[in-house]
């Protein structure tokens, strides 16, 4: 599928839900992080594994999943029930976990972290919607309060911060808003869970990785030069143009042409 130069907005909507039909597809499930999550049907295991996945997102896919596999069998395939039941002597396996600048100090504060919030919640939810509600345009204050809650903790290690991303530092959020896709968007092909309810699909923010931006700015849709925050929202904003219900669908377009193409 070639990425041609348009400029009628009609035709690059046809065109754009074209692609995102293409790749929005359950065989896009098995080469990308999400397959980890679908490993579930637990709710609890989707969030956990889901937000460690989305996280660990960087570098060659392939890398990726061979890591968060390996994080699902320091759990014992169990996740949930071994944040919640674990012992101190549990965690010693975690001590040579490593991707890329992810550590073992990193690891073991997000296991600490989930064992404190599911000791008092359901749902990893409540986390992102505390002051959350239906009519704010979009996620932003959902991730900075997720963000404060997440670094509430008195024990939080100051290296981690850099591996979980907010708006308030003026982050693009890419990994938290693929996530955040992942745990709302209601899929009738699959891939995304569409588990949460508090969040609507048209308050989502389009993930911002090297692939999205690259096909985003050949197609016109991205004006702004650095990638930040208000790049995001410059982007999803354009995508409300084609469908203000769900403009991340188009997250499997701009993705999937990016892999495709490398321009």
């Amino acid at each position: 599928m070639n990425i041609p130069d348009i400029t009628n907005e009609q035709t690059l909507k046809e065109f754009l839900d074209e692609a995102a039909d293409k790749y929005n597809q359950p065989d896009f499930i098995e080469n990308d992080p999400i397959s980890i999550p679908h490993l579930f049907s637990k709710k609890q295991d989707i969030e956990i594994t889901g937000f460690w996945a989305a996280v660990l997102a960087w570098g060659n896919r392939t890398t990726i999943i061979k890591k968060c596999k390996e994080l699902v069998e320091l759990m014992d395939g169990d996740p949930h029930n071994f944040i919640l039941s674990h012992e101190e002597s549990d965690l010693k396996a975690f001590l040579s976990f490593k991707h890329r600048t992810f550590n073992a100090t990193d690891t073991l504060y997000f296991i600490h972290f989930f064992k404190y919030f599911y000791q008092k919640h359901t749902s990893l939810e409540e986390a992102f919607t505390q002051n959350f509600t239906p009519e704010m345009p979009h996620v932003e204050q959902a991730l900075k309060d997720f963000h404060e809650l997440f670094f509430s903790l008195k024990e939080y290690p100051e290296r981690t911060r850099k591996h979980i991303a907010t708006p308030a530092r003026k982050s693009a959020c890419k990994r938290i808003n693929m996530f955040l896709r992942w745990m709302v968007r209601k899929d009738t092909k699959g891939v995304d869970f569409g588990i949460w309810s508090k969040i609507n699909p048209s308050q989502l923010i389009c993930p911002c990785d090297v692939h999205v931006e690259r096909v985003a700015r050949k197609l016109n849709l991205l004006e702004r030069k650095q990638m930040n925050w208000q790049t995001a929202l410059e982007l999803t904003q354009n995508l409300r143009k084609f469908n203000a219900q769900d403009p991340v669908k188009y997250d499997f377009a701009l993705f999937g042409l990016g892999v495709d193409h490398k321009m």
